[in-house]
């Protein structure tokens, strides 16, 4: 988690941003499709973040220029066949098409920002006929706690949800199996490393032990996607997990 420096003294707009090792692995297609849906969220509400992906996908494309090309004659139909049977799927996962998603030059959704109800347009694609956070179908997941599911726990353990977390209410204190990117889509979250508000990514690992609590006053709705289960610390934690499901 960092906080990238503004081109200019703007409101609204997000204080906590993806890293640039995690904004390059985006770019660059590389991340599980919770991850990339997590990254895409962030970037549909944050102009600098946006002009900082186009500058690596713009020095990536310079730098594959650059390369000496590959004599035709040592590349043998075999090799090039095998290399097309790698993998069907799209580089990038996520249903939105994150990555590729014409940025460059939109503003973010400044009323969805204000007003914590609309919702950004990556998630679309993952939810049913819904177009604001309170048109959703929203599951009791615990007291003060629900949940909708976009992406359950694969076989190497990511997952995806959006939480509403009433204010006041803390999650389970946990550290992590692997990455969590979490993106708050309204209202403010607070834990050991700091206070999030509306556009805010917080990326934390194996190594970030905390307990997120919902500090403001009303409910506050965020995207948590993970690309390894969690690891509660709590008898009670440990007993929700499989009920969780991250």
């Amino acid at each position: 988690m960092t906080a990238r420096e503004p081109t200019s003294a703007r409101p609204l707009l997000p204080n906590h941003h993806p890293s640039d090792a995690l904004l390059v692995a985006y770019g660059a297609g590389s991340l599980a499709e919770g991850l990339s849906l997590a990254v895409a969220v962030h970037l549909a509400h944050c102009p600098d973040c946006r002009a900082a992906l186009a500058e690596v996908e713009a020095l990536g494309g310079a730098l594959l220029e650059e390369l000496p090309p590959a004599p035709l004659e040592t590349l043998s139909l075999s090799a090039t066949l095998a290399r097309l049977d790698l993998e069907e799927a799209p580089v990038n996962p996520c249903k939105a098409g994150c990555a590729g998603l014409p940025w460059g030059n939109r503003r973010p959704s400044r009323p969805g920002v204000r007003d914590g109800k609309a919702l950004p347009s990556p998630l679309l694609p993952y939810v049913s006929q819904a177009t604001d956070l309170d048109g959703l179908a929203w599951q009791r997941l615990a007291p003060g706690v629900r949940r909708v599911e976009l992406m359950p726990r694969s076989a190497a353990g990511g997952a995806a949800q959006l939480l509403r977390i009433a204010p006041g209410t803390a999650l389970p204190h946990h550290s992590h199996g692997g990455l969590e990117l979490t993106v708050v889509l309204s209202g403010h979250f607070a834990d050991e490393l700091g206070r999030y508000g509306p556009g805010d990514l917080a990326e934390v690992d194996g190594d970030t032990d905390h307990q997120p609590i919902a500090d403001s006053h009303r409910d506050c709705i965020c995207l948590i996607a993970t690309d390894a289960p969690l690891r509660f610390t709590g008898l009670m934690g440990r007993l929700m997990q499989p009920f969780i499901g991250l």
